[in-house]
């Protein structure tokens, strides 16, 4: 049994890092990364093969036109169209993986969006991601900031990557990733 297996009968499949891409990749139509803020520690991290994949970045100011995305590339199959949405995370000095609460709110905006245009038999692990976004709405802002890797950030005087990522988006656009690095 493959790790994706449980989720590979619903449409919209959520998981975490590098181990979740890998698990989602191969029975996704596409992979949406969720990334809130840029790294900590730009220095560390692993290059991850995206092979043939069709792999999308996607931050807060970006879920809806994603979301969108998602639903034009479904109405172009013109049959379901599976997403698996990853968190990306962050890597503690171990180098084991944190759970960045802030992509998780991301990942869950993005499934949100999908839900609203009707891509929404989610699995539970994605269905539990959005409603973490649904519920927290009003303090996203709030939480990105006071979050570990906004305080890192802001203590390493990147105080306006943190701004940068809360601002509504003005030219936005669906990112197609070629090359990735998950946090290491």
């Amino acid at each position: 049994m493959s790790d994706a297996e449980p989720q590979i009968k619903y449409q919209v499949r959520f998981d975490w890092g590098v181990a979740g891409f890998q698990a989602l990749a191969a029975e996704a139509d596409v992979v949406v990364l969720a990334d809130a803020l840029p790294a900590v520690d730009v220095a560390r991290g692993f290059p991850t093969p995206l092979g043939a994949h069709t792999v999308i970045a996607a931050d807060l100011a970006t879920s809806t036109l994603v979301a969108d995305w998602a639903l034009a590339r479904q109405t172009e199959k013109g049959d379901r169209f599976s997403v698996g949405v990853v968190a990306v995370g962050e890597r503690r000095a171990d180098g084991t993986i944190r759970f960045a609460m802030e992509d998780l709110l991301v990942a869950g905006a993005v499934i949100d969006a999908l839900a609203e245009r009707g891509i929404d038999h989610c699995s539970p692990e994605a269905a539990a991601a959005a409603a973490s976004f649904v519920g927290l709405k009003r303090a996203v802002k709030h939480l990105v900031n006071a979050s570990e890797t906004g305080q890192a950030l802001a203590e390493t005087g990147r105080t306006a990557a943190v701004a940068a990522a809360l601002a509504p988006a003005t030219d936005a656009a669906v990112a197609v990733v070629t090359d990735f690095t998950f946090p290491a």
